[in-house]
């Protein structure tokens, strides 16, 4: 019972060990990449911090109170920076190693959209930026008459978390578009589904908001309804450009 068992297990780890070492080369290279990405942006983290502040009136805005709360904001900052600078790499190997079973013509089209996705989520933590944090920021300092003035830690913290997660956000059109063109999902499931599409922006939006007031939160959720109404007619022309899509030498998959 023993060797079978073990000849089995050899058989199925001989089987599953080409996708595993192909695991291990694109998670090397993403996290290589993150790394450059990290220790180049470490270099002008400084005048982003000097950016990311200005809505508090720059440095002199914030007081560390941490010996180390200086150099813990800088890695944040840079870490946020790689990970931007980077991206369009670690999208490449994700995609690459996830969608082996596509055809030709849906892996050309998935790889041309990664820049789409590099510009979409810019626009989305451009937004977070210019427009959420200038309302939200003013409103949380002056809330109660209190003088306040915030650390550096708390502070880089959640604008560079509302931003990284708008950019995210602003991005879900181009995935809901590619879903519909694999056939992973359809327009009438989105339409149907808008509903439960609103509670979870609503939640989102709660999330992503760093005040409690409705008026900050209708600012997350009002791009947000946007960018769904957006995915909807990404995905009705992903998945009609499928359905039309004769059969032939393009439609077959990569040996």
């Amino acid at each position: 019972m023993s060797e079978d068992f073990e000849t089995t297990w050899l058989a199925q780890y001989e089987r599953v060990r080409p996708h595993l070492e192909e695991l291990r080369r694109r998670l090397l290279v993403a996290g290589i990449a993150l790394l450059v990405g990290a220790m180049v942006a470490f270099t002008f983290a400084g005048p982003v911090i000097d950016i990311l502040a200005a809505p508090v009136g720059g440095r002199s805005g914030l007081q560390a109170i941490e010996v180390t709360e200086n150099i813990s904001v800088y890695m944040r900052v840079a870490l946020m920076l790689g990970a931007t600078l980077s991206m369009p790499i670690i999208l490449y190997e994700v995609v690459a190693f996830v969608v082996p079973g596509l055809t030709v013509m849906e892996k050309r089209l998935l790889f041309l959209s990664i820049p789409a996705i590099f510009i979409c989520f810019l626009i989305g933590a451009a937004f977070a930026y210019f427009v959420m944090l200038p309302a939200a920021i003013p409103f949380l300092l002056n809330f109660g008459g209190i003088p306040t003035m915030p650390r550096p830690r708390d502070y880089i913290g959640f604008s560079t978390r509302v931003i990284f997660w708008m950019g995210v956000a602003f991005q879900t059109p181009l995935f809901i578009a590619l879903l519909a063109r694999v056939g992973v999902i359809t327009p009438e499931m989105l339409i149907r589904s808008w509903r439960i599409a609103v509670v979870v922006m609503a939640v989102m939006a709660a999330m992503i908001t760093p005040t409690i007031d409705p008026f900050n939160m209708m600012i997350v959720m009002a791009p947000l309804l946007v960018l769904y109404l957006v995915s909807i007619v990404l995905a009705k022309w992903a998945y009609r450009e499928r359905q039309v899509t004769p059969a032939g030498p393009q439609a077959q998959t990569e040996p």
